[in-house]
């Protein structure tokens, strides 16, 4: 018959056994913090993209410009996106600038770029230079009121009738002229974003927003999609991701009806997000894990919109967008918890 086991040895053996064991489990918690942390800090990385509103979804309203802020405001926005046209009428009418300025200020709204039509890509080049001159007063304009950009779209070469018999100019030639309104910006602060129009013989591709933009070498070279123009050129959503995201500081949001189709559908058949067919949601939480931290702007040109009250357009358009832009954060915060 064997000997029992000493009670001092029993008791060694067994403290060496759990001493063993101990750090195993602490290996085992310790990973799961790590984990548990690493999804947290992805997670808390997505953030909720500000909204603002391009005063065209209040076109047909007639509003001046104090009226469009005071709407804009009421309906939960955080920035607006005016025209320069509107804001020329204005001060032409005898509207003072500093009281614009302060009035967004008091209504906390921040001026997140500004709609212009200056005819900075043109071929001829006197056109061009007053195209840039014009530039140069909206961009001064925008930066009185606290604003750091504005659309530069393709204003010029954007029907096929408006070009020469060359026809459109090369990409090249597009990014030297991009260029050129980018240096002007610099004097005052402002950066032209390069537009997407879906329905213009240039610029209606994200592939030439992306080529022109790179061409412009300039550091501060940035585009501005739209969802509607995204679909209308043809483009693939997914494309977006080809795209830096620091490079979309303004995106603007909108949605589309299945019909009519992609050859007749135009800007006046835009509604509210998520009442159309695009993948807002989708496209959204891909842009947010790819670190976009930009500013999305409403635009609508919808003529059923501007029979209702603006107050209600205003408020259900900032209810929608900020609806599927809320949906679109908890997409992208589960793909990155399931990634960690």
């Amino acid at each position: 018959m064997s000997n029992p086991i000493p009670r001092r040895q029993a008791l060694l053996a067994a403290s060496t056994v759990a001493a063993a064991a101990l750090p195993a489990t602490q290996l085992l918690a310790g990973e799961s913090r790590t984990m548990l942390a690493a999804k947290t800090n992805l997670m808390d990385m997505i953030p909720v993209p500000p909204l603002a509103m391009n005063t065209s979804t209040l076109r047909g309203h007639n509003l001046t410009v104090p009226q469009q802020i005071e709407v804009v405001a009421k309906a939960g926005f955080d920035g607006i996106e005016p025209w320069i046209r509107d804001l020329r009428s204005y001060v032409d009418g005898g509207g003072s600038v500093s009281d614009l300025k302060k009035q967004l200020d008091d209504a906390g709204l921040n001026v997140v770029g500004a709609i212009g039509f200056a005819r900075w890509i043109v071929d001829d080049p006197a056109e061009r230079q007053a195209g840039l001159d014009e530039a140069k007063r909206d961009m001064e304009l925008v930066a009185s009121l606290g604003g750091k950009q504005m659309a530069a779209p393709p204003i010029g070469v954007h029907r096929t009738e408006e070009l020469g018999e060359d026809g459109a100019p090369s990409l090249e030639t597009i990014g030297e002229r991009y260029r050129a309104i980018l240096e002007l910006g610099d004097t005052m602060g402002v950066t032209p974003l390069l537009e997407l129009w879906g329905f213009s013989p240039v610029l209606h591709r994200l592939a030439e927003l992306a080529y022109v933009s790179t061409a412009a070498a300039h550091p501060s070279a940035a585009v501005l999609p739209d969802f509607y123009h995204i679909y209308k050129g043809g483009n693939e959503m997914s494309s977006l991701g080809m795209i830096e995201a620091s490079r979309m500081p303004l995106f603007h949001i909108n949605d589309y009806p299945g019909q009519p189709g992609i050859d007749v559908i135009a800007d006046k058949d835009r509604v509210y997000p998520g009442d159309g067919v695009c993948d807002l949601v989708g496209t959204i939480a891909m842009l947010l894990r790819n670190g976009f931290v930009g500013t999305f702007s409403l635009e609508l040109f919808n003529p059923g919109y501007w029979k209702l009250p603006a107050e209600q357009v205003a408020a259900e358009g900032c209810q929608k967008s900020r609806d599927v832009i809320a949906q679109a954060v908890e997409a992208a915060k589960h793909a990155a918890a399931n990634q960690a």
